[in-house]
């Protein structure tokens, strides 16, 4: 199954369904990756604020992996001329 994501909002609730499709509690997964159930709640509330590893290993946890793929109609991707200028 494929979840396509533009916000930090969209990952959020996937987090949350893909644990609870897992009948895995906060505590559980929390358990799994080495971290407290508080630690679970705040990965989901705020993936924005998580680290990228962090990340990828819960949803590795969890039977997927973070995909990057190029949007309909873009050739190549550009690379910014200054990657911290977000």
């Amino acid at each position: 199954m494929r979840y396509p994501l533009e916000t930090s909002q969209q990952l959020s609730a996937v987090l949350k369904a893909l644990r609870q499709s897992r009948q895995m509690t906060q505590a559980e997964l929390g358990e799994q990756l080495g971290v407290n159930q508080k630690r679970v709640a705040r990965i989901e509330a705020a993936p924005g604020v998580t680290s990228f590893d962090q990340i990828s290993r819960l949803v590795a946890l969890m039977g997927y992996r973070l995909v990057l793929e190029a949007l309909p109609g873009s050739d190549k991707p550009t690379a910014a001329k200054d990657a911290t200028s977000w």
